[in-house]
């Protein structure tokens, strides 16, 4: 029995339109990452980098082993599992006559998944504890649309997903609120997080994951080597 892959796939622009991307990222069937890809679209839509995420992924795995797709995109989920049968059917039109939005990439995702077993899963994006695989494919896509340039690697240079800090809830009291704020707070004054992933701080030490970060400049670190307000 061939074993199921799990893979990620997801786009970004900075402006929708603006500088766009593609990513993805291949793991094995215990959600392991094993490779990613990146690639840069030049100015273009979020809805095109998506699109076209879920195309190259396809194409970058074998057709005759079981395939799932995690994605944040419900656009592309639901033009590939709702609406492309009767977009077919209408001859490429809506349902109030209009052409279908980015067609072409959409025909040659339709050819792809022709006789594959796929199976395609919303996860929802930036989310405390979401899904490893989106939130790594999330970031390569980032990084590819601001850079403009792509990429791509294994299991041993995986791009760093940015933490993402859980939405602040209202203390009930004041008292609350100040013991919230000096938790919150690490020697440098800085809002502290525990680390999704492992990374390297500007100091050239190593942290784990699940180890407390905050901002050292423009990246993250420990908080000891934060900078100390003036």
């Amino acid at each position: 029995m061939v074993e199921r892959v799990i893979a990620a796939c997801d786009g970004a622009a900075k402006g929708n339109p603006g500088p766009a991307a593609w990513a993805y990222v291949v793991a094995d069937s215990a959600g392991v990452p094993q490779r990613w890809e990146s690639g840069a679209l030049g100015r273009s839509t979020n809805n095109i980098g998506e699109l076209t995420a879920l195309q190259q992924l396809l194409i970058a795995t074998d057709p005759a082993v079981p395939l799932e797709v995690r994605l944040d995109s419900t656009y592309t989920r639901d033009a590939v599992t709702k609406w492309l049968a009767g977009w077919k059917r209408n001859g490429w039109k809506t349902a109030a006559g209009k052409p279908v939005a980015n067609q072409e990439l959409i025909q040659s995702i339709d050819a792809l998944l022709e006789g594959r077993d796929v199976t395609f899963v919303y996860v929802a994006a930036h989310q405390v504890d979401g899904d490893p695989l989106n939130a790594i494919a999330d970031k390569a896509a980032s990084d590819a649309a601001r850079t403009q340039e792509s990429a791509a690697g294994t299991a041993a240079d995986l791009p760093v997903p940015d933490p993402v800090s859980a939405p602040a809830s209202r203390p009930a009291r004041a008292a609350s609120s100040a013991a919230a704020a000096k938790k919150r707070t690490g020697s440098g004054g800085s809002r502290t997080l525990a680390a999704r992933y492992p990374g390297t701080c500007p100091c050239s030490r190593p942290y784990a994951k699940g180890d407390k970060i905050t901002k050292v400049g423009s990246t993250w670190g420990h908080p000891e080597c934060a900078p100390t307000p003036a």
